[in-house]
């Protein structure tokens, strides 16, 4: 099956939120098993990064990045040296109990 293909798949399943046993393998090109195999492998491969800095790259290039409407999620980008906190923060730790001697 061709990567394009099986990459049709995975995004067919990622915007309309379908399980993967109900890709219409008619219209897409492969069945919904086909498609999950080849996300794992390539996840499993590491490509994902590598495919986002190449896309990143290619719009820079094409002049289409627009940084102005971008977010910066956390789980992605660590905070090298913290940050204000806006609040402080409250333990969630159980209250001692009181001392009964």
């Amino acid at each position: 099956m061709p990567d394009r293909v099986a990459l049709a798949g995975v995004v067919y399943v990622l915007r309309k939120g379908v399980a993967w046993r109900d890709v219409p393998s008619e219209s897409v090109g492969c069945s919904g098993v086909t498609a999950w195999r080849r996300l794992r492998d390539w996840t499993e491969a590491g490509v994902w990064p590598h495919l986002h800095a190449a896309l990143l790259t290619e719009m820079r290039r094409a002049d289409l990045l627009e940084l102005d409407d971008c977010s910066v999620d956390g789980s992605h980008v660590r905070a090298l040296k913290g940050g204000t906190p806006s609040a402080p923060l409250r333990s969630t730790a159980p209250a001692p109990a009181p001392s009964i001697t």
